[in-house]
């Protein structure tokens, strides 16, 4: 029986601009469990970030949810009321964006961010929440966390700053955190410190992580499952593992063949042909088709396949020849 805390059935968003409209998500459907960590992975304009904004309604004004839900704890977000949602966002649901310098107000010191966070949701007065908002910065890492309290974002390092947003977005103690490629603008040293800081979360809160991110150093670190998003539609999700050394779909195995390998001498690093299609007029066959050499004419004659499960237990991929490989 599935320990789902979040539940995303069928989700579509479009962008509208005044030239056309952006398919940005089209009928995404995944589980988030208590205490586990999911990637969603892919190139570029996949959909990953818009699916992370929606889960928290943070969409801009030109982009609409069409279809689709979005379960949380017997709620669905998607035709939350505004009230509600507010209990909901940043209390129970938080996000840590990709931009730690640019996600933190930088007229305001750091302490009074946190602490503000903490008055909004909790009702505590300021001085008990400036007190708090100093332990919060202890709590994930911050040495001197008195003097941090008092800098402002441009006095600190980037990572220091996505520290202090993992503090702001687990203070109030979520459940579930949307963490929006958390890592991708900071050095390798770093980027292990703000991982290991996720996973003690998940481990000693049982918080579940909706990770989004294009690394899949990043995924063999710290993700339990991984959905691989492809032209705005998930086309493959197992575990971990398993995704990682013998993916099925053409294109999840394209994607891992472009990293660099220590323990082989792979000569010059390989690219994927193509650039994914343009998703103002997305395709009714496979978008992966152009792009892939094991299409049959069954991908070019029949709609694109839905996601369906092969003989490996939890795994599953839209494909009509997916890649075996024993």
């Amino acid at each position: 029986m599935s320990d789902a805390i979040v539940s995303v059935r069928d989700l579509s968003v479009r962008y509208k601009t005044r030239e056309a409209s952006v398919h940005a998500v089209d009928h995404v459907s995944f589980d988030l469990e208590r205490g586990k960590v999911l990637a969603l992975v892919g190139e570029s304009g996949a959909g990953k970030t818009t699916v992370g904004m929606s889960l928290l309604r943070l969409l801009p004004p030109e982009a609409a949810i069409l279809s689709g839900s979005v379960t949380f704890d017997g709620d669905d977000l998607v035709s939350l009321d505004d009230k509600k949602l507010r209990s909901v966002r940043g209390r129970r649901i938080a996000m840590i964006f990709q931009d730690p310098v640019s996600g933190l107000n930088p007229v305001i010191n750091v302490g009074d961010q946190v602490a503000e966070t903490l008055v909004s949701h909790l009702g505590i007065n300021k001085k008990e929440a400036k007190r708090r908002a100093v332990t919060v910065l202890h709590d994930v890492g911050l040495s001197d966390p008195e003097r941090i309290a008092k800098s402002y974002p441009f006095q600190l390092s980037g990572g220091m700053c996505q520290r202090v947003m993992i503090g702001i977005a687990t203070a109030l103690g979520p459940e579930v955190i949307v963490a929006d490629e958390p890592t991708s603008a900071l050095d390798v040293t770093i980027q292990a410190q703000i991982l290991y800081q996720l996973d003690q979360l998940r481990h000693s809160r049982g918080t579940a992580i909706l990770l989004i991110t294009h690394d899949f150093g990043v995924v063999a670190q710290i993700a339990d499952e991984v959905a691989v998003m492809y032209a705005g539609r998930v086309i493959e999700t197992g575990a971990s593992a398993e995704m990682l050394t013998r993916p099925l779909h053409p294109y999840s195995h394209a994607l891992l063949g472009t990293l660099p390998r220590l323990d082989r001498d792979n000569g010059p690093l390989r690219a994927i042909p193509g650039t994914p299609p343009e998703m103002t007029a997305p395709p009714e066959r496979c978008p992966f088709i152009p792009r892939c050499g094991k299409a049959l004419n069954v991908c070019r004659a029949e709609p694109a396949p839905d996601l369906r499960q092969p003989e490996r237990a939890n795994h599953r991929v839209a494909c009509y020849n997916p890649i075996w490989q024993g």
